[in-house]
């Protein structure tokens, strides 16, 4: 007969997690879930099987946040006990009027603040007689890459965004907190490291570029010694948010050397130079077209992606032409094209420029797509008959999907690769390229 004195143990509370937005709020939500397992709490594939729902929501454009609003509406009707978080959280009074009853709002980065409402919502268990987090953490992303976050915050300001309202100023980590991170996520399996902020470029600035002691070194909280001493792990890293500074031309040259790939992600926005002023952006395009083509000569094998908004306020025939013959001049090779969307509280909405009409919008973005899918179907082209290193994303005993140093996971372009062998997701191969279309490369392992 059992002991009546002998409680059973209580079942740890389970918690439901909704992540959505940048691969910077992704590593928030990494973040929240590994304190949420140190603290002893489980997952919950379900929201109506949960103790409690975080939703880690974007507030970037409208139709980021209407996708954040009907997640915190289906978790609100599935469960109930919902706690908001992200960069929607930073203006609550939105989510209190469609949502008066949700438990908790809080903003980015406030993961002490998530914590406390999940502890009132659902209590810890107490004394955990194991320790199962892996020492890199909880991670949202395939064990063989992952983001690695140098800052939060923007120091920019520019016209059509409301990220520093969001989430604030420039704030970087220090270099060793950074090393450390990504020594642990290469002990762990991690093949490959994306480097994200608000603008890689300005790592370190706020910081004075102070030393820390990483390993028997002091490294400077400076961009370029970060990617060398990243570089030095072993393993795939690719920069992301690379603003084009002129101390970006070093840092491209560690990707002529082979210690970072061969790729830079830059977002230039534009190339009016009447529209890059009214979106406080670099405006001499003639300049940036010679820096590309100084890092084209530092490193000849380089990626550059970057994205675009087209319809800005204003936007005439004309500066979208300059757009295209830009684009025709700088030939890069992987671009996204975003319609401009007036989002509450960006500065651009009260400069009393002309609205561009939507469809004016939708045919420029096709035209603009029209156009850098013809450059990219070229550049790949070009690609037939190389032997090409390719990381395996999804594995199979006789074909498999991966990416070249020149493609980033989600974003960018496929290969599709033929093998005698079987491929597992986080391989790295030799892939011969037999042929290409806008955006995918199709080869096979050798």
């Amino acid at each position: 007969m059992p002991d009546p004195s002998i409680s059973e143990p209580r079942p740890a509370p389970r918690i439901s997690f909704v992540s959505l937005g940048c691969p910077k709020a992704l590593v928030d939500s990494e973040r929240i879930l590994t304190q949420l397992r140190a603290e002893g709490y489980e997952l919950s594939k379900t929201h109506g099987g949960a103790d409690a729902v975080i939703v880690n929501t974007c507030g970037f454009i409208d139709s980021a946040k209407a996708e954040s609003l009907a997640a915190i509406g289906a978790a609100v009707n599935e469960n109930g006990r919902v706690i908001v978080t992200g960069c929607m959280g930073a203006e609550p009074q939105a989510i209190r009027d469609a949502f008066p009853n949700v438990s908790a709002i809080a903003g980015p980065q406030a993961f002490e603040s998530v914590m406390e409402a999940v502890r009132a919502a659902a209590p810890a268990p107490h004394d955990p007689f194991l320790d199962l987090i892996p020492e890199q953490g909880v991670k949202l992303t395939p064990r063989h890459y992952a983001y690695l976050k140098i800052s939060e915050g923007c120091r920019n300001r520019c016209s059509f965004c409301i990220i520093p309202k969001l989430r604030g100023d420039l704030v970087s980590r220090p270099a060793a907190e950074v090393l450390r991170e990504a020594e642990k996520l290469v002990k762990a399996g991690v093949k490959e490291l994306l480097v994200i902020s608000q603008d890689t470029s300005a790592y370190g600035l706020d910081l004075k570029y102070a030393g820390s002691l990483w390993r028997d070194r002091e490294v400077a909280a400076r961009f370029l010694d970060l990617a060398r001493e990243l570089g030095s792990l072993g393993v795939w890293v690719r920069l992301h948010y690379v603003y084009p500074y002129p101390h970006v031309d070093d840092v491209v040259g560690l990707m002529g050397e082979g210690r970072v790939l061969p790729y830079i992600d830059v977002p230039f926005q534009h190339a009016s130079p009447r529209v890059l002023k009214a979106m406080r952006r670099p405006g001499n395009q003639e300049k940036t077209l010679e820096r590309i083509r100084a890092w084209r000569a530092i490193c000849p094998e380089l990626t550059i992606r970057s994205t675009f908004i087209v319809g800005f306020p204003g936007e005439t025939e004309e500066d979208f032409q300059l757009l295209l013959d830009w684009l025709d001049e700088a030939k890069l090779d992987r671009v996204g094209a975003f319609r401009y969307e007036p989002v509450k509280g960006a500065e651009a909405n009260d400069f009393g420029l002309a609205p561009v009409p939507d469809e004016v919008k939708a045919a420029r973005r096709k035209r603009f797509m029209l156009k850098s899918q013809a450059i990219s179907a070229q550049k790949l082209a070009a690609k037939i008959g190389k032997r090409l290193d390719v990381i395996i994303d999804e594995g199979g005993p006789r074909s498999a999907k991966g990416r070249t140093k020149g493609d980033a996971p989600q974003i960018d372009g496929l290969v599709h690769v033929a093998s005698r062998r079987p491929l597992r997701a986080g391989d790295i191969v030799k892939v011969k390229v037999e042929g290409a279309d806008a955006y995918d490369l199709r080869g096979t392992a050798v």
